[in-house]
């Protein structure tokens, strides 16, 4: 679950790191009221969406006084700002941040992530900081510092003041850039985050170390632990097919293709795409139902992959394991016939009580293309779609 950029300050700063002073806005009156709050003589107005590359989008702007905030959220407010992350469809602007300007002398990019080959905590810091780490990374490999953190021990202070040597810091600053990793770390212990990224943290003219941008990520799997995480939940930033899938208890992510996918178990279904693609197709998503493919979880996937209009195939792969095929096969009869499909559906049923299930899958009358294995079930449905689209392009003419 990602969060707004002034939700990650807040938390941080609750840890010790350093943020400008700044205010969340609602309206372009409300903003430009904020600014009088803060004070000062200059701010920054950022639109508040779950995406970087924002300033290139014309999504930051640097105000002078109360009309100029006013004229920017204008135009701002209710637009779909489109960023190299967001893709050409955008995410929509409903609330800003102002925040005051501050001296900046030199920035510096800070992450913490899960590094998957060590297992562990990874810190990753460059002094090229403003920039996305992936342009780092390529431009100047050579700036980067990492570090790892040994979870029996955690973060230490002499990691910190190594990593605060090694990026050039002064070493009267040397302090202030420890409490900020510290805070960093334990913000990502505490709230079970997969990453915390600032980019860029600042060293000011008056010697300050603040987080002039922060975004974080939290494991969905460990919200139950954390409430005041999950509120922080913004669903007008996220796809409303994912948003739903989540609600209910489905594990959902849409693609462009046009194959749907119902399958159980995250593997499987990634193996499902592949073939998909494979054979010559687009999938439509990701979808994984999990291991208790009831009748009632049956139907609540299918309503959600038909409620992608680009969907013109379905196919519905499942291995029984802890389930029996013959459970399985009854779930989505009953399904086919409580919910509207209009698509070809294909089943690949595999595991216990196979034989049965697709016993019941024949008796039921329902226009099921059943399938012995993986590959064939995925060009039966590119062949369903290809013939289907044949059919209505006859019909038209």
């Amino acid at each position: 679950m990602d969060i707004h950029e002034y939700q990650a300050k807040e938390i941080l700063a609750n840890f010790g790191v350093e943020v400008p002073p700044g205010a969340l806005a609602y309206s372009p009156e409300q903003a430009a009221y904020r600014s009088r709050e803060i004070g000062g003589d200059q701010w920054v107005v950022k639109a508040q969406i779950h995406a970087g590359g924002r300033g290139k989008a014309g999504g930051v702007k640097v105000c002078q006084n109360d009309s100029e905030i006013q004229s920017i959220c204008e135009g701002l407010f209710g637009r779909k700002l489109v960023t190299h992350q967001t893709g050409p469809e955008g995410k929509g602007i409903y609330r800003v941040y102002v925040e005051s300007v501050v001296p900046i002398e030199r920035e510096i990019y800070i992450g913490f992530v899960l590094d998957r080959s060590s297992q562990r905590i990874m810190i990753v810091t460059s002094a090229e900081g403003g920039m996305e780490i992936e342009d780092i990374s390529a431009e100047r490999p050579e700036s980067i510092v990492r570090a790892i953190v040994e979870p029996a021990v955690g973060l230490q202070d002499f990691q910190c003041r190594e990593i605060a040597f090694k990026l050039g810091i002064e070493p009267s600053l040397t302090q202030r850039m420890v409490r900020t990793l510290q805070g960093c770390y334990g913000a990502f212990q505490e709230y079970d985050a997969t990453m915390v990224e600032i980019n860029p943290l600042v060293v000011t003219g008056d010697n300050r170390v603040l987080a002039l941008d922060a975004k974080m990520t939290f494991d969905d799997n460990a919200l139950f632990r954390h409430p005041q995480i999950s509120e922080l939940r913004d669903k007008s930033q996220e796809d409303p097919r994912e948003s739903k899938a989540a609600d209910r208890g489905l594990n959902y992510v849409g693609l462009d293709g046009n194959i749907g996918c119902i399958v159980n178990g995250a593997g499987l279904a990634m193996a499902t795409m592949d073939t998909i693609k494979l054979a010559g197709g687009e999938p439509a998503n990701f979808l994984d139902i999990g291991g208790g493919a009831t009748p009632e979880r049956v139907a609540k996937a299918f309503r959600l992959v038909m409620s992608d209009l680009s969907v013109q195939a379905v196919l519905v792969n499942i291995f029984a394991g802890i389930n029996r095929c013959d459970w399985v096969a009854e779930g989505i009869v009953q399904a086919l016939r409580e919910v509207q499909v209009d698509v070809p559906v294909i089943v690949r049923l595999a595991g216990t009580n196979v034989e049965e299930g697709q016993k019941i899958l024949a008796r039921s009358g329902l226009p099921i293309i059943r399938a012995n294995n993986l590959m064939e079930a995925a060009e039966r449905a590119i062949g369903a779609w290809k013939s289907d689209l044949s059919n209505q392009q006859i019909g038209e003419n």
